[in-house]
């Protein structure tokens, strides 16, 4: 018997998303170590890296990037399939799905801050439902739901604006 290979060839554009979904989990799992005032209110620093990725390389790469930090963020904290896992996953299709919408809007009007906060209003959104569905059946979850905007509003901006200048200092 012989033994077999198969290769995949590995194209440049397989190395730049591994680079960024690379940097996206450090990000993650340096937050995952920040204390919190409240569980689940996080700055969502990851977010910088999949906004850099969908400006300027599009929206498929920035959900290739998006799911890897999800995916191995999750195996690396030790998460993986565990709520805090789906939690992450739901919010990151909620928000990509938004920036699909965004990809799409003028970019004399839609700029990174308002991609950033329609995406961190999204990924709450998406998070805060499926804990309705099936962590906390009760209603009483509408009222995290002030809290939880007001942080999607703030981290929103202040990631948006690093990335537009992140973005302006380096084309």
């Amino acid at each position: 018997m012989t033994a077999s290979t198969i290769e995949l060839p590995i194209r440049p554009e397989d190395r730049r998303i591994a680079r960024y979904a690379a940097a996206a989990i450090a990000l993650s799992i340096a937050e995952a170590a920040l204390p919190s005032p409240l569980p689940g209110v996080k700055p969502g620093l990851a977010n910088i890296v999949i906004l850099l990725v969908l400006t300027r390389h599009g929206w498929r790469d920035a959900a290739w990037v998006s799911i890897l930090r999800v995916l191995a963020g999750s195996l690396l904290v030790g998460q993986f399939l565990a709520p805090g896992f789906f939690l992450a996953l739901v919010g990151a299709l909620a928000s990509l799905a938004v920036l699909a919408g965004t990809a799409k809007l003028p970019v004399r009007w839609f700029g990174p801050v308002s991609a950033s906060v329609l995406a961190a209003f999204a990924h709450v959104g998406g998070q805060l439902l499926l804990a309705r569905l099936w962590l906390v059946p009760h209603d009483g979850i509408i009222y995290l739901v002030p809290i939880f905007a007001a942080s999607a509003l703030v981290f929103g901006i202040v990631n948006g604006l690093i990335v537009a200048k992140l973005l302006k200092e380096f084309p």
